[in-house]
């Protein structure tokens, strides 16, 4: 009976004319082929894309700068790029504003008008304490200003729904072609009281109400939201705070 043989072996994976003999006698199995190749070619197609989409992104004024460095069709299909997404949104923006609504009213200027477009719903608290839900209400309004193609809606939630715990609060209910897409039950799954607008961007780009690629997203500055998100936790207490929308 034959009898198994150990083959010393160091380095299975090592190019050696010893290791090129095992190989072809079946002992141990093929090298693997490298991955340097794969890597070359994905950081190759990467800056090929980076190059071909460097101008994304830039406003009409910075297209302008930079008629002298490129190329002057390609410049100007990017401007009229720019231009028809510019008449895009402003023949979308319908709202741009925050829509106090009442629970009589719900059904038609939420669940159906989410058959036309996005409606963001937030539902306060009763509380002027609540500090989370004093931040959003800022924040919405921010949003509601910059993004006119989506509806931002606020009710206060005990006058929303029945009984509702004003430890849910802030809630945001996410509506599109009459159904609830996304819920989100206090900040608690965002940053808490340091979410920004940017976080709630986000969350706009996660469902599709706004496109990865909007220019309207490379306009802000997180310093402002920084120091707009400091006012509202160490602030005093307006009159047109959150109750008053209501009372």
């Amino acid at each position: 009976m034959d009898m198994p043989v150990n083959v010393p072996v160091d380095d299975p994976n090592a190019d050696t004319e010893w290791n090129d003999i095992l190989r072809k006698h079946g002992i141990i199995p093929e090298k693997p082929p490298s991955p340097t190749p794969l890597i070359e070619e994905a950081l190759t197609e990467a800056r090929r894309l980076a190059h071909e989409n460097r101008l994304e992104g830039k406003d009409l004024d910075e297209l302008a700068e930079l008629e002298e460095e490129e190329d002057d069709e390609f410049l100007e299909q990017y401007r009229s790029k720019r231009l028809a997404e510019l008449s895009s949104i402003q023949s979308s923006s319908i709202y741009n504003q925050v829509y106090p609504i009442q629970k009589p009213d719900y059904a038609r200027d939420v669940t159906e008008a989410s058959k036309k477009s996005f409606i963001f719903v937030l539902l306060t608290s009763s509380q002027g304490t609540n500090t989370e839900s004093r931040l959003l209400i800022e924040i919405w309004r921010e949003l509601a200003k910059k993004f006119g193609n989506v509806k931002f809606c606020q009710i206060r939630a005990d006058m929303c729904i029945e009984g509702y715990p004003g430890k849910n609060t802030p809630t945001i209910l996410v509506y599109r072609d009459g159904d609830i897409r996304k819920q989100i039950v206090t900040l608690k799954e965002l940053k808490g009281v340091r979410t920004s607008l940017e976080d709630l961007e986000d969350v706009l780009l996660g469902v599709g109400a706004i496109a990865q690629n909007d220019s309207r997203l490379q306009r802000e500055t997180r310093g402002r939201d920084a120091e707009s998100s400091k006012k509202i936790r160490g602030g005093p207490r307006r009159d047109n705070d959150e109750d008053s929308d209501w009372e």
